[in-house]
C-alpha cells in the first residue's frame, strides 16, 4: 500500500462519489468508471491501486476479473455488502473490503413492512377497494409473533431490534452463536429447522456461499408454518424458488415477500409475478436516496486508514462472505 494510492470509482453515479473524494482526499489522483465494459482498461492505463465499485448493471457482466486478478489493484472496495458477484479470491493478492451496514437500516424497515402489510391484509384490502367492497377486513398484530432471522450481521441485528421493539419474540441463526441482546435466542445453523417451524416470519439476510445456496429448499418448507411468510433480503439463490413455488401452489405458506432473485431482472415469464399473496420487488430494498453517498464516505474514511497504514474495517473473508 502506498500513501497516496491511484483510485478509480466504478459507480453509475460518479459525480457524487467525486465530490466526496475532492473533499476528503484532494491531494490523490482520482479516476471515474460508469461502465463494466471500461474498466478493465482503465485500471490497466492508470495503474489503479484502490478501487471502490458497484454492482450497477448486474452480475453476469460484471468486471470481476480486471479486479481481484489485476497485477496493480491492491485494495477493492465493494460500495454494497455482498460480495458474491466478486466470485473468488485470493486474499493474499488483493483485500477485499465491503459497505456492510450501509443500508442495514433500511432493509430492517423492508422486512418489518412486509411482516405489517401481510398481518394487516393490505393487499387484500387494495383487491377490495379496487372492487368497491365493503367489510369482511380482519387485521391482526405482530406482537407476540415470533421472527426466525438468518444470518446475524448487520442486516439481521437491524430487523432483530426492531422487530424486538414491536413485542416480537427473536429468534436468530447464525455461523458462531453467541448471546446477543436483541435476540432472545441465537443458535448455530444446524437448528434452521428445528427453528423454523416455530416462526410466524422468516427473514433471510444471509450472503451467498456454497454453504447457504440452496438454504430455503424443500425440507425447510416442509417445516414451515402454513401461516409463515418468507422475507428475503439475501441474494438469489439462498432460496431454492422451485421448493418456494411448490410451497405456494400447495399453500403450505401463507406468502413471501421477495426482493432477490435467481436471474435478475426477473424474467416477465416467471411464475413469481402471477401469485397475489407474493410481493415482488426489483432488488431495491437497499436503494434509498444518499445510500451510494453514504457508502462512498465509508470508503473515504477507510482510504484514510489504508494511506497511514492501519487495519481497514469491514474486511470481508472470501470463506464466510463478510
Amino acid at each position: 500500500m502506498s500513501a497516496r494510492p491511484t483510485i478509480i470509482l466504478h459507480t453509475d453515479k460518479p459525480a457524487g462519489a467525486l465530490a466526496v473524494l475532492a473533499e476528503t482526499h484532494p491531494d490523490l489522483d482520482v479516476h471515474a468508471c460508469d461502465t463494466y465494459a471500461g474498466l478493465p482498461a482503465l485500471i490497466e492505463r492508470v495503474a489503479a491501486e484502490v478501487v471502490y465499485s458497484i454492482r450497477f448493471d448486474g452480475t453476469p457482466r460484471y468486471p470481476r476479473q480486471a479486479l481481484v486478478e489485476s497485477p496493480t489493484v491492491k485494495w477493492v472496495s465493494i460500495g454494497g455488502s455482498g460480495t458474491d458477484h466478486l466470485g473468488r479470491w485470493d486474499p493474499a493478492h488483493v483485500t477485499v473490503t465491503n459497505s456492510a451496514g450501509v443500508a442495514a437500516g433500511m432493509l430492517a424497515e423492508y422486512a418489518l413492512g412486509a411482516m405489517l402489510s401481510f398481518s394487516l391484509d393490505l393487499r387484500g384490502f387494495e383487491r377490495r377497494q379496487q372492487a368497491r367492497q365493503w367489510g369482511g377486513g380482519r387485521v391482526e398484530p405482530i406482537e407476540g409473533k415470533t421472527v426466525l432471522i438468518i444470518g446475524l450481521g448487520k442486516t439481521g441485528e437491524a430487523v432483530a431490534r426492531r422487530t424486538q421493539a414491536m413485542g416480537m419474540r427473536t429468534l436468530g441463526i447464525r455461523a458462531r452463536p453467541k448471546p446477543m441482546p436483541s435476540l432472545d435466542e441465537v443458535h448455530g445453523p444446524d437448528a434452521l429447522l428445528a427453528l423454523i417451524g416455530r416462526a410466524d416470519f422468516i427473514v433471510c439476510c444471509v450472503p451467498l456461499l456454497p454453504s447457504t445456496r440452496g438454504l430455503l429448499g424443500e425440507a425447510a418448507f416442509a417445516a414451515m408454518k402454513p401461516t409463515a411468510v418468507l422475507i428475503d433480503i439475501s441474494r438469489g439463490g439462498v432460496v431454492e424458488e422451485a421448493a418456494l413455488l411448490s410451497a405456494l401452489d400447495g399453500g403450505r405458506i401463507k406468502g413471501a415477500a421477495l426482493d432477490v432473485f435467481a436471474t435478475e431482472p426477473l424474467p416477465a415469464e416467471h411464475p413469481l409475478w402471477g401469485y397475489g399473496n407474493v410481493a415482488v420487488t426489483p432488488h431495491c430494498a437497499a436503494v434509498y436516496d444518499g445510500w451510494d453517498i453514504k457508502s462512498v464516505r465509508m470508503f473515504a474514511d477507510n482510504l484514510a486508514r489504508y494511506r497511514k497504514g492501519e487495519p481497514l474495517e469491514n474486511v470481508v473473508n472470501p470463506e464466510r462472505g463478510y
